[in-house]
């Protein structure tokens, strides 16, 4: 037979300190209980002895898994700048609303690859090494904020390409035998006089990717980011007494795609993000009955404790039926006797 393993929810020690002064009071209630009341308290025991195998989890080592792994290493980079969070995507949305959406839809096309996060806007930063822990990289996005108005000095849409270039060579050192992908998420603004860095250094270690485009020739406001719990502020980026709009420059985006060797996309709410395919030698299906799965067998406490529980509402369903049944008036309320005028 197989091995059963028990992955418990809490210490075993907690998970006995908490049952046993119920098993106790169980225990009592079934040796005072006479006739019926004795099945009634054997059920309810059972039934906290279900539960307390259900929190042990048991189950059997090695379950069957077929699991379609990337063997890729995917870099995202990311524009942090005032104008990512500027309200023109899907209607008066922030366009980083877009970008978290999008790289959820990367996360899903591209299962068991490693992915970096390299975000920008007045410097560079890699903001997650190369880790399979994508639910990491969500949270990261989920937390991240534009830099703080206040202390911006214009920013460079080209300032990542030196990280990016140094992030993929080291990629390519350790794992020779993997491909390499990026994505770039912004929206080309350039604030500052100078021109975009030049991606080209990192084309001829990018195998595929894209360059995703967010915001509107029409533009959208940018509210203040303040650095504080939230983040952001009620108020907008003003210049010269109105609401200062941030619009895309696609001319610029097209260029950082074509330095990398990859397609430029426009990305709005209504369209779908497409994606390319991963190259083709790196995808391959995991073996099966790999190491770390278990087939879980703590669904059947749970089913003996539905059954039991199932037992207990038809029995409290017929208590209430007889008590009504109880309480209800005569069908034939007597007739009344008349009080006066006997026969004549």
């Amino acid at each position: 037979g197989e091995t059963v393993i028990f992955q418990p929810v809490l210490n075993v020690f907690l998970l006995a300190l908490l049952c046993a002064p119920v098993a106790a009071l169980a225990v009592i209630a079934l040796v005072k209980a006479k006739g019926r009341d004795k099945a009634l308290g054997a059920m309810r025991l059972v039934m906290l002895l279900a539960c307390f195998v259900m929190f042990l989890r048991p189950g059997i080592p090695g379950g069957a898994t077929e699991t379609l792994a990337t063997d890729t290493d995917i870099v995202l980079v990311v524009d942090t700048t005032a104008s990512i969070v500027a309200e023109d995507w899907n209607g008066d949305e922030p366009r980083l609303d877009g970008v978290r959406a999008d790289v959820q839809a990367i996360v899903d096309e591209y299962p068991g690859a490693r992915f970096a996060l390299i975000t920008f806007d007045a410097s560079a930063d890699l903001r997650m090494p190369l880790t399979t822990d994508t639910t990491a990289l969500v949270s990261s996005l989920e937390v991240l904020r534009p830099e703080v108005t206040s202390q911006s000095r214009g920013s460079s849409i080209g300032i990542a390409n030196q990280l990016l270039t140094d992030t993929l060579s080291n990629a390519a050192e350790a794992s020779p035998d993997r491909s390499r992908m990026v994505f770039y998420f912004g929206d080309g603004e350039q604030t500052v006089t100078s021109p975009p860095e030049p991606f080209d250094g990192s084309e001829k270690l990018t195998d595929a990717g894209a360059v995703l485009g967010y915001g509107t020739a029409e533009g959208g406001p940018m509210r203040l980011s303040t650095g504080g719990v939230d983040g952001s502020s009620s108020e907008y980026i003003e210049y010269q007494g109105a609401n200062a709009l941030s619009v895309i420059d696609e001319a610029n985006l097209e260029a950082i795609a074509a330095d990398l060797g990859v397609e430029y996309q426009h990305r709005t709410a209504d369209a779908e993000l497409t994606l390319p395919d991963a190259p083709s030698t790196t995808t391959s299906y995991a073996e099966s009955g790999s190491v770390g799965t278990v087939t879980e067998l703590y669904w059947i406490a749970a089913l003996v404790v539905v059954a039991l529980l199932g037992v207990e509402l038809t029995r409290a369903s017929m208590l209430v039926a007889r008590l009504r049944l109880l309480r209800a008036p005569s069908a034939s309320p007597r007739r009344k006797t008349p009080t006066g005028g006997g026969a004549a």
